[in-house]
């Protein structure tokens, strides 16, 4: 590996992702609303995996890079596209709502957005790409490892995408106004979105995991992982669906694994 070229990618690769988010937070500025950030995560990625896929080239192994970015691709705009779908017409996330009140309104507030939403949001993007990045100068084929890796990034797509599908045609039935949903893959886990995403990144990193060097990579899909599990993602929502005394909430979260698929517990 050329480690002068893949220092400049760090480099560059950083900048491209604060353009990203600082674009997000000109037009949440704008618009009165952050939510939209939630668009410009998956866009993040994508940009920096297609920069990492330009500069690159005549580094890595062709196939690698082309497979990396591709999968980063396909997940990023899939996820932006659907966000921004279920979110169009909305006011403000409840949970950036909730964040953003510990700060006086006007210019204060806004510079608060920025520094605890998108200046953090652009290092995360960075960081949890890195092996990413790392895996596109890589100069070995692809073989075996490679396969499973693919494999697991499919799995894990699959979770994630026909988990928010089914949601989404829940939520438009006016029968299930106020009911929990535990059909289709929510009767497996609580968060098939969440437990599909931790299965991209993991199949992501496995795509770089050919030397040593990797175990130092660790750490990005381990943060991803505990982001999900237990950070800004599955306790911030189960705590609004507990605060909101959804009828059968109680009796769902007792028979249904919180994060990994696995068969409904049986009643007591």
């Amino acid at each position: 590996m050329n480690t002068g070229a893949f220092l400049l990618n760090l480099a560059v690769t950083a900048g491209v992702a604060l353009a990203v988010l600082l674009a997000a937070f000109a037009a949440g500025a704008r618009l009165g609303r952050h939510r939209g950030v939630d668009v410009a995560w998956g866009l993040a990625f994508t940009a920096v995996a297609v920069t990492g896929q330009l500069l690159s080239a005549g580094h890595g192994d062709p196939a690698r890079r082309l497979l990396v970015t591709a999968l980063v691709a396909v997940w990023g705009l899939r996820l932006s596209a659907h966000i921004w779908w279920r979110s169009r017409g909305a006011g403000e996330d409840p949970r950036y709502a909730r964040m953003l009140s510990r700060a006086p309104e006007g210019p204060a507030r806004t510079r608060y957005a920025l520094r605890k939403v998108y200046l953090l949001q652009a290092l995360l993007v960075w960081f949890v790409s890195l092996p990413v990045q790392y895996a596109q100068y890589l100069p070995d084929r692809l073989g075996p490892l490679d396969g499973a890796a693919a494999a697991l990034w499919a799995v894990g797509l699959f979770f994630e995408s026909v988990g928010d599908r089914q949601l989404a045609r829940f939520k438009q039935d006016p029968a299930n106004r106020g009911r929990v949903m535990d059909r289709g893959l929510w009767r497996y886990t609580r968060h098939p979105n969440y437990f599909g995403d931790a299965c991209v990144w993991w199949g992501l990193y496995l795509l770089s995991a050919h030397h040593p060097a990797a175990l130092l990579l660790l750490p990005s899909p381990l943060l991803m992982t505990w982001l999900l599990a237990f950070g800004s993602g599955k306790p911030l929502l189960e705590r609004r669906m507990a605060a909101q005394q959804r009828p059968g909430w109680a009796e769902y979260t007792a028979r249904t694994s919180s994060f990994l698929p696995l068969p409904p517990r049986r009643r007591a």
